[in-house]
């Protein structure tokens, strides 16, 4: 028995030391702290002035990015000539002291309504025609014999049978070619979505980052708040006056930093694994947030130069010693102004979406425990195994997301690719509640390198990358867990 005993020990030490020495060839159990440090510090320095998208210093970030991607020897891929893609962007922003005059009622511009576009106009007692949601495609058109030349148009907020948010938002701008198209005046949306119209007049009221709609019409488009429902009614209205200004739009360069990997399998390597952070943040001066007379850079440290820096470090990794399957890297712009980067390349991919079989984003608000990795969607794809494995290997735990209330899932870039289909958890620095250690340097100018763990730092940077590992070599790639809500469009885009 005692032999058995001693046998069994000895042939699982040799288990483990070969295990052990198999890993310690991996390039990420080797990783240098020096260059990770190297990365976040030139990222999250003062000299790039918070990073934030529509400025200079954020393309800056993205140049350094691209060309760590050039110097690694990694690919272009989707015809594109450099590793940037160009996401169209505008600032707009509106004329003051705007007006609208209903009954004895006046409205004002960011209190009562959001002028999105259009020229100046003045119109008094001018007749109000009603045409549903005021949308045209191929199902419906509500402009249908209805006379609207020389009138103004008001219609519900939103696309017809869509209930997200974002979507209606987008789509709505459209709404203003239509109107202009059927000879409309001006174009007034009644809105009414599950979302506090003091962020639409915060977000949208005065100068504000978007994506480019497309849309140059010239008549005044105008969000109402629903409060005054009742006075934008057939019943009670027949006709409007407004006193508006312009809106002035200009063109922003920004760029999305994407490269590819190759994989090795000549079946699997038609195979994606996507990996993504997004590199901007919110910038500098007490426009941005609190500041202090030595400290008016909001740096983004944490959020998001930790995950960028994580990007980083598994293009090195992965160049090193490739995987299986192909490994897609993007690193979005825009994520702070409403994941801009992110959503414009889901609906604009450089790579096909069915194709792409998993992303492992990073992004996060900071960490209060660095013994541990929190993972947004931990539970809800197949990869939670791999995901676990990847961080014992490193002496670390991963923990599925301990603020369920905050619905952070939804609120990083990977949910852009999860609404596609893709499984997309969101991979975060170790935190076990929003509580005052985050809060100290989460959107803070506080946040700076020199009050991170440069050693927690790499140790995150090895699980990420490790975990992509496991996963990029997988035989059958992880699907989302039955019953999740994301589940039915990933089996619609896989075809399954």
């Amino acid at each position: 028995m005692l032999r058995n005993k001693l046998t069994f020990i000895l042939l699982f030490s040799t288990f483990i030391s070969a295990f052990s020495q198999k890993l310690n060839k991996l390039p990420e159990y080797t990783l240098s702290q020096t260059e990770a440090e190297s990365h976040i510090r030139f990222l999250a320095s003062d000299e790039m002035l918070g990073r934030r998208t529509g400025e200079v210093t954020n393309n800056v970030a993205a140049r350094y990015i691209a060309e760590q991607f050039r110097k690694l020897g990694i690919k272009t891929t989707g015809g594109q000539p450099d590793y940037l893609q160009k996401v169209p962007l505008e600032y707009s922003k509106g004329g003051k002291a705007s007006e609208m005059f209903v009954g004895k009622d006046t409205l004002k511009s960011g209190k009562d309504f959001v002028m999105l576009s259009g020229k100046a106009a003045k119109f008094q007692n001018t007749p109000v025609v009603f045409v549903g949601y005021g949308w045209i495609d191929d199902k419906q058109n509500d402009y249908k014999n209805i006379d609207v030349k020389g009138k103004i148009v008001v219609c519900q907020f939103g696309i017809p049978n869509n209930d997200k948010p974002f979507e209606n938002m987008t789509g709505s701008t459209k709404k203003a070619k239509f109107a202009a198209e059927n000879g409309a005046l001006a174009l007034v949306q009644l809105y009414n979505l599950n979302f506090p119209f003091a962020s639409i007049i915060r977000n949208f009221g005065g100068e504000r980052l978007m994506a480019a709609s497309g849309v140059n019409s010239e008549i005044p488009h105008i969000w109402v708040n629903s409060t005054f429902i009742k006075q934008f009614s057939k019943e009670n209205m027949n006709s409007l006056g407004m006193n508006v200004g312009e809106v002035v739009k200009k063109q922003v360069p920004a760029y999305n930093v994407v490269g590819v990997i190759e994989g090795t399998d000549s079946k699997l390597k038609n195979e994606y694994l996507v990996l993504s952070a997004h590199f901007d943040h919110i910038g500098a001066g007490k426009n941005y947030g609190k500041v202090t007379d030595s400290d008016t850079i909001f740096n983004g440290t944490r959020d998001n130069a930790m995950g960028t820096t994580a990007l980083l470090m598994a293009a090195r990794s992965f160049s090193a010693q490739k995987t299986k399957r192909s490994i897609l890297l993007i690193g979005y712009t825009g994520e702070e102004m409403g994941m801009l980067g992110s959503k414009y390349y889901a609906e604009n991919p450089l790579v096909p979406l069915k194709q792409c079989i998993f992303n492992l984003n990073s992004d996060g608000a900071g960490y209060n425990d660095s013994t541990k990795v929190t993972i947004n969607g931990l539970d809800r794809t197949g990869a939670e195994g791999d995901i676990k494995a990847a961080a014992k290997a490193f002496g670390i735990e991963a923990i599925n997301d301990p603020a369920p209330e905050q619905n952070l899932f939804d609120r990083s870039d990977n949910v852009s690719l999860a609404a596609k289909g893709i499984p997309a958890p969101n991979m975060a620095p170790g935190f076990t509640a929003f509580d005052a250690e985050i809060g100290k340097y989460y959107h803070q100018a506080a946040d700076n390198p020199e009050n991170i763990s440069m050693s927690y730092l790499t140790k995150f940077c090895k699980v990420y990358i490790h975990s992509a590992r496991l996963i990029a070599n997988r035989a059958n790639a992880p699907k989302w867990k039955v019953g999740d809500k994301y589940e039915k469009i990933g089996q619609e885009l896989y075809g399954k």
